[in-house]
């Protein structure tokens, strides 16, 4: 598989205008590339990863050589795209000119792509990736789901941009939509022909080879939970029944923030450190945290409750000569629920500077009663939704609406409450008192990643399946007429 990624293709044209042209007559060979230029890449790599790139880590992107930026640290153009189609295989191979550099002072970063392509074939766009002084040549960065139309295409990052990108946690991430269009129009069609005109403002149609909206969320959650509390609507017998309302003297609050977050922070390119302290514990493995001591109130007619909790976390990280890039605290959590929606709010510390009560997600339980069953309250999973003000508190690393990593709550509404973890079972965090390191430190260093990956099929399986968005007039006028030109992307072996 990788060996078809980096196949080298010569660079070779072989014209035969004559119908004679015995060089070419090679009984079923098929001649029936045509030449294609004047092409636009435009890609955004991942939307996040540009508002992380400006917003947390204070960097710039540099497009440069023909490469424009849209406004708003939006998505990117590579223009000058030149290549071929192989009416035989529907593949489009395309190279573009244009260069990005992304830099960060602060997170002690810098890299440049260019030479970026396209090939339909592999499905794949490349580029070379220059770093700390050393160019590594048509590096995989995405996977494509390739649609005839060849806009809006669904882009899935691969291992070796995560590796670019500095942080494992994009591998098999969805990547902003790609577009291939050509620029101009080229002259005229003559009368029959049955090329359609690329003109990069039509209306894309989705097919059955991909969708052509991918989603923009960053990498997928994985909840670091595994739930073996009661269900909050389970019944209580009339005679275990507590008050409707009162005070919470105890119970604990299981999150991790984001595992993908987590995994930038300490096996990233950050080669960080998280800190649970003040009561706060971390379960091992990089696991999520526990916000312990909670004390609030509830109101089981009303359904709604407001807890806090002890405890904080830091996270640190890109550090140069004692001084981080990253350092980023949350402490003072808060859940609040009002028929089973409601805040999470954090004191937020960021390079110094402290804001408070800031609403970090919105909550959402499974639930929307509040129940109380062996003078415990309990929700699972609650789905934590990141809000704008908490998307400023990460620095811009996730848009709002992110998915973070779900909250569970134990709360006890009595000195008798026992609750879970309590006796050394599992407790929200799926992590007993043992396998959790109580005001401890996890850390680690960067990954490193190698240069392998797979391949998608071809553009289509038919010759109905023609790439409409990618053949402009004189290219499906030479395909139409059988002209026997040749044209093969240069493609290199990887240094």
């Amino acid at each position: 598989m990788a060996a078809n990624r980096r196949r080298p293709l010569a660079l070779a044209a072989a014209v035969a205008v004559a119908l004679g042209a015995a060089a070419l007559a090679v009984p079923h060979a098929s001649a029936a590339e045509a030449p294609l230029k004047d092409y636009e890449l435009t890609w955004g790599i991942k939307q996040s990863y540009r508002a992380y790139v400006t917003g947390m880590a204070a960097g710039t992107f540099t497009p440069t050589d023909g490469a424009t930026q849209a406004a708003d640290n939006g998505a990117f153009t590579f223009t000058g795209g030149t290549g071929s189609y192989d009416s035989t295989t529907h593949a489009v191979r395309l190279g573009f000119a244009g260069s990005l550099k992304i830099a960060s002072a602060a997170h002690h970063f810098e890299l440049t792509l260019s030479d970026v392509r396209f090939d339909s074939g592999a499905a794949e766009i490349t580029a070379d990736v220059t770093s700390n002084g050393t160019t590594q040549n048509d590096v995989p960065l995405a996977d494509v789901t390739v649609t005839r139309e060849m806009t809006g295409m669904t882009t899935t990052l691969t291992k070796e941009a995560a590796t670019v990108l500095g942080s494992a946690s994009y591998e098999g991430a969805a990547g902003d939509p790609l577009t291939v269009t050509q620029k101009v129009t080229q002259s005229p069609t003559p009368t029959g022909s049955n090329s359609t005109s690329p003109t990069p403002s039509s209306t894309p149609t989705p097919t059955s080879t991909g969708s052509g909206t991918p989603s923009s969320s960053p990498s997928t959650t994985i909840s670091s939970s595994a739930s073996t509390s009661t269900s909050p609507s389970a019944t209580v017998p009339a005679s275990e029944s507590p008050a409707a309302q009162g005070e919470i003297v105890d119970g604990t609050l299981g999150w991790g923030v984001k595992q993908s977050f987590r995994t930038y922070v300490v096996d990233g390119v950050a080669k960080g450190k998280v800190t649970a302290s003040g009561g706060a514990t971390q379960a091992t493995g990089n696991g999520a945290f526990t916000f312990p001591d909670a004390s609030g109130t509830y109101d089981t007619d009303a359904g709604t409750l407001s807890a806090s909790f002890a405890g904080a976390v830091n996270f640190k990280g890109h550090e140069d000569n004692g001084s981080y890039g990253l350092d980023l605290t949350f402490s003072d959590l808060k859940a609040e629920l009002d028929g089973g929606s409601g805040e999470l709010t954090a004191d937020v510390d960021s390079l110094g500077e402290k804001s408070e009560d800031v609403v970090l997600a919105d909550l959402e339980a499974d639930s929307t009663e509040l129940t109380v069953r062996d003078d415990v309250i309990a929700f699972d999973d609650v789905t934590a939704t990141l809000t704008k003000a908490g998307a400023e508190a990460f620095g811009g690393f996730y848009p709002a609406g992110t998915e973070l990593d779900p909250v569970n709550l134990s709360l006890a509404v009595s000195e008798d409450a026992q609750l879970p973890g309590d006796d050394g079972e599992s407790d929200n965090n799926g992590s007993t008192p043992s396998s959790s390191s109580s005001s401890g430190t996890t850390g680690g260093t960067g990954t490193t990643g190698s240069t392998t990956g797979g391949v998608s099929g071809a553009l289509a399986s038919t010759g109905s399946e023609v790439p409409l968005g990618a053949l402009g007039a004189a290219a499906a006028m030479t395909v139409a007429a059988g002209a026997g030109v040749v044209v093969a992307v240069r493609r290199r072996r990887t240094a």
